[in-house]
């Protein structure tokens, strides 16, 4: 058997950051990732999970202990893997009651990737039930989210017909019986995206526009770049156009209360920019856009992007962004609808640039490259006249050399 320190994990700034709930005792069979105590900071609160399954030895921590990142609180002895098969073998048998499947229709669903004072498995459950967590009271210490509370929120919506109105489930053919088939796991990151999209999608009522910019100032300032030895990515004059856009239509970086029915608006401008990686599609965030140069830009584009495909991204890289940039334009295509990142109201796709001909107003026909991008936004919030003020202003602000100055 393999012994296994117990730390606490990276704390970000944090420190002496108090324990508030002890939720395991020495002796209890553990399986990867449990949840074993509960921290609370001043802003949130975290869970201290589980790196190896198997028998708690030891808890050196109690309630209102002050701990910091790297603190040893405990020891894992690690099952055999003769129990552990043994305990992967194990069968439930079925049930007598009758299971009542909830869907995306029957319960609101939260965007948010992290609620507070609820446990992980009381999230993962939600999750699978489509339960927006906001709108349950928590009757536990703090007004934490007990497993009680939560069934019984999903009891009170079935009692109430809740379900009437359930989207039916897709129904799959036995694809083994046209051919040769083969079955792939998702990825990590794909079974996090997806249930996110999926409420994205289901709750938000999307409203794609289509617009095109010319490239012709953002070229030239890239070849000047260039000259000073600076190397500078096109989506950086994007994320520098968007920010200045932003600032004249607060409502693109507001998020909306649907139960307080409030806008909240950001004041600040952290973009969000997506990055395809072996794993899947991930969204690191650049801080405070607006006090950053084009380089400075450029090379946090650069520096997360690195990060993210070698699965090295921290919460804090890929949190607080109020607006998303998604982009397509170094594979091909001339447009798409992207999904809203949730709980953002807007996302800005850009696709392939491409050269077509523009009239100069007097005799000729200029070549000029082109990107054409596509604005998807909530229409709860923002209303088709105001999003076509917005394409119009970005793609005056990407053609502008003072936006960049």
């Amino acid at each position: 058997m393999s012994n296994f320190e117990i730390k606490i994990p990276e704390l970000g700034d944090f420190k002496d950051v108090e324990v508030i709930e002890i939720l395991v005792k020495a002796g209890d069979q553990i399986e990867k990732d449990q949840s074993l105590v509960m921290l609370e900071t001043d802003k949130a609160t975290m869970e201290v999970p589980a790196t190896q399954a198997g028998e708690l030895v030891s808890l050196s921590v109690k309630l209102g202990d002050k701990v910091n990142a790297g603190d040893v609180v405990g020891k894992i002895v690690a099952k055999p893997v003769s129990q552990v098969e043994s305990s992967e073998n194990k069968t439930t048998p079925p049930a007598q009651e009758t299971t009542t499947i909830i869907t995306p229709t029957s319960i609101p669903v939260s965007p948010n990737n992290y609620i507070s004072h609820a446990s992980p498995s009381i999230r993962k459950l939600a999750r699978e039930l489509w339960v927006d967590l906001t709108h349950v009271s928590g009757s536990g210490v703090k007004g934490r989210i007990t497993d009680r509370d939560l069934k019984g929120f999903v009891k009170s919506i079935v009692q109430n017909d809740g379900i009437k109105n359930a989207l039916p489930e897709i129904a799959h053919d036995d694809y083994s019986s046209y051919g040769d088939v083969e079955e792939r796991t998702l990825s990590r990151i794909q079974k996090i995206s997806g249930p996110r999209l999926h409420a994205s999608w289901v709750n938000i009522p999307h409203v794609t526009q289509f617009d095109e910019a010319e490239m012709t100032t953002i070229n030239r300032l890239r070849e000047e770049h260039k000259d000073n030895g600076n190397k500078i990515t096109p989506v950086a004059f994007i994320i520098k156009a968007v920010t200045r856009v932003l600032k004249d239509f607060p409502v693109f970086r507001s998020s909306l209360l649907e139960s307080d029915k409030k806008l909240i608006v950001k004041n600040y401008y952290n973009i969000g920019f997506a990055v395809d990686t072996p794993n899947g599609l991930m969204v690191p965030v650049i801080k405070a856009t607006d006090k950053l140069s084009l380089v400075q830009i450029s090379t946090e584009i650069i520096r997360l992007s690195d990060l993210a495909r070698q699965g090295e991204l921290k919460k804090d890289d890929m949190s607080g962004s109020v607006f998303t940039i998604s982009s397509l334009g170094g594979i091909g295509g001339t447009a798409f609808t992207p999904i809203i990142n949730a709980p953002e109201v807007a996302i800005i796709g850009l696709s392939r640039s491409y050269v077509k001909p523009v009239f100069d107003g007097k005799s000729d026909w200029i070549p000029t490259e082109t990107i054409p991008y596509s604005l998807s936004y909530d229409h709860r919030v923002i209303d088709g006249a105001e999003g076509a003020r917005f394409i119009v202003s970005l793609s005056e602000a990407i053609k502008d050399d003072a936006t960049y100055k």
